[in-house]
């Protein structure tokens, strides 16, 4: 018997060593290659090594796909893989009543309930605690041992592929192929093929378990059909992945050469790895030993007529303020990818937060306001990358590009754009001067206030250059109080005149008028747009707007609060946007915050909402 479903939330939960994380990136690329949609969220400790058996030291890769578009993982989930006891009481909270628990009852023995809290003589596999819930307790690590006994391998490395026997068990209830797993172990393990074997054969393992025990027997199996997607060429990717795939695409519009000069940090650690492989692209990368030395080698690059990038997150980019605004005295092109994670100073590294757009707004001393934007997907990392370098380049200005650790490590299908589709990115260099020619003005202004790219070597473009103020126009040292006050105004307006190419704000779903407008930026997209829609069809007067733009504002932002009797602003900080939109235009937006280090879900939104047009 198989069943038909429309959409599927699954979390793969184990040790940190489980390999919980490859599990389910395995998963998400087969059923992308089979054509679903889908929307992913890895949750891990920022230790290297967390304590295993603990409930600090549970990684978790929550994944939702279906037939239907996808824009969260799911605010709960229909399934669990748990592969010990701490990763069922971390997450056994988020699991629909009556979800299906897919349990390691090696993992369930007495040293993993004592160290998961549960205590020795309290195992929820025998003690009735889960009765509202399917339950199969599957002996996952004696099983994989047994179907690998004659692979001639360590009984640690057996192990080690225990995972690859619970992906074939759901390969099998979800009627999924085993195709694209094989064909990842072997190229992943294409020098130690006794490796690729073994973990091969535990895939298959775990798909006949499937198909020949009798514990599925009574609601048999699964099938998703794949999403009715436009036609064209697609690949699975991270917003990491696609944040450095639009910077290099933006190079190449731009008929620039690309360079990242950046530190490791997470969450944006894979921007630099992923640019770091596209070198026969003309992509050049810099593993600095600083954040400091990572965004001034970028300056430097921007200077000699590169397209100019530095990654970060939020810690980082406070080391970076002082250079950025070097670079935004300078007038030069730069591009910041900041992957937001939660703070202050260490915080939390690999947990998700909105917590940086005070720091971009206004995080530098002296008035050096740049223009910032933020990503609302990991599809959109790729657009939103590109639109900052376009702003970078063509307005002679750093940009600062939001996204953050739940986009950065989530990923879905992305249709991959042709070149003559994206928007075309236009440097204005300054031209080769002869000697009879007036003298070089290097901070000459067009009708925009923005000034040519001098490229260092042109034949006449000899002039100053450093944090000192200029005199307008010549660029010379000056410390006139007057001028002073005329740069500093320049400076800003070009900011502000970027407003000319952003557009109108648009209600992403619903009504242009009515009782609620939810207002937000970033991540909290999918979110929204679901809890929005629920709310429309239960009845509800309310709408969804969404940012890209956050420094300047859209010139129509201020008539659309207008329309609306309140204005809803969620945020994963502890309300930032909102203080801004009060004070740019007079009006008292309802903040609803959450710094949790996890991304808001639709039904928590779903909920406020209710409550807020009730109250109306």
């Amino acid at each position: 018997m198989v069943t038909s479903k429309t959409s599927v939330s699954v979390l793969f939960a184990g040790d940190s060593g489980d390999g919980m994380q490859l599990t389910g990136t395995q998963f998400a690329n087969t059923v992308a290659v089979y054509g679903s949609d889908l929307n992913t969220f890895p949750n891990f400790p920022s230790e290297i090594r967390a304590p295993a058996g603990t409930i600090s030291g549970v990684s978790g890769f929550q994944m939702q796909f279906g037939s239907k578009a996808i824009y969260t993982p799911g605010a709960k989930f229909d399934v669990m893989i748990a592969m010990n006891a701490a990763a069922l009481k971390a997450n056994l909270h988020n699991l629909h009543h009556g979800g299906i628990i897919i349990a390691d009852s090696d993992g369930f023995d007495a040293k993993n309930l004592r160290l998961s809290g549960y205590g020795e003589e309290n195992n929820p596999l025998t003690n009735g605690s889960l009765d509202d819930y399917r339950v199969f307790d599957i002996p996952v690590i004696s099983l994989t041992r047994t179907a690998l006994a004659d692979t001639g391998l360590s009984v640690k490395n057996i192990d080690r592929c225990k995972n690859m026997f619970v992906l074939g068990v759901l390969y099998w209830l979800y009627s999924l192929p085993i195709d694209t797993t094989v064909d990842m172990l072997k190229s992943k393990f294409k020098n130690k093929m006794d490796i690729a074997e073994a973990n091969i054969k535990a895939v298959k393992a775990g798909y006949n378990f499937g198909e020949t025990t009798t514990m599925f027997s009574d609601f048999g199996r699964f099938s998703v059909a794949p999403a009715g997607k436009t036609p064209g060429t697609y690949r699975r990717v991270t917003g990491n992945e696609a944040s450095a795939i639009g910077l290099a695409a933006a190079a190449k519009k731009a008929d620039l050469k690309l360079f990242l000069g950046s530190y490791p940090i997470t969450p944006a650690t894979e921007i630099l790895q992923t640019l770091a492989n596209l070198k026969k692209w003309g992509v050049k990368t810099f593993q600095a030993e600083d954040e400091i030395a990572g965004v001034l080698t970028s300056i430097g690059a921007a200077y000699g007529g590169s397209l100019a990038a530095t990654s970060t997150s939020g810690p980082g980019l406070a080391l970076k303020s002082e250079a950025l605004g070097l670079a935004m005295i300078l007038e030069i092109p730069l591009v910041v990818v900041n992957v937001q994670r939660g703070g202050p100073s260490t915080g939390l590294p690999t947990k998700p937060e909105q917590s940086d757009l005070y720091i971009s707004m206004f995080g530098r001393h002296g008035d050096a306001p740049v223009p910032v934007i933020a990503a609302y997907s990991p599809v959109d990392c790729f657009y939103a990358a590109y639109e900052a370098a376009k702003i970078a380049v063509e307005y002679m200005t750093p940009v600062i590009c939001l996204t953050d650790g739940y986009l950065a490590f989530s990923s879905e299908p992305m249709l991959i754009p042709s070149g003559d589709s994206l928007a075309k990115i236009t440097p204005v260099f300054a031209k080769e001067r002869k000697a009879d020619d007036e003298p070089y003005l290097p901070y000459k202004r067009d009708e925009r206030g923005v000034r040519a790219w001098a490229i260092p070597g042109t034949k006449g473009l000899e002039h100053r250059i450093g944090g000192l103020e200029k005199w307008d126009q010549t660029g010379n040292v000056s410390h006139d109080p007057a001028n002073h006050a005329l740069m500093t105004k320049l400076r800003a307006e070009k900011v502000e005149r970027v407003v000319d190419i952003v557009p109108d704000q648009t209600i992403d779903n619903g009504p242009e008028s009515g009782d609620l407008l939810v207002l937000g930026w970033g991540s909290t997209y999918g979110a929204i747009k679901i809890a929005v829609e629920r709310g429309i069809e239960a009845g509800l007067s309310v709408s969804h707007a969404h940012l890209r733009y956050l420094n300047p504002f859209p010139k129509n932002l201020g008539e659309l609060f207008g329309k609306f009797k309140k204005v809803l602003i969620p945020e994963n900080n502890n309300g930032q946007l909102v203080h801004i939109i009060r004070d740019r235009f007079l009006i008292e937006p309802v903040s609803y915050t959450k710094v949790e280090g996890l991304p808001f879900n639709e039904m928590e939104l779903e909920a406020k909402i209710t409550d807020i047009v009730k109250e109306l």
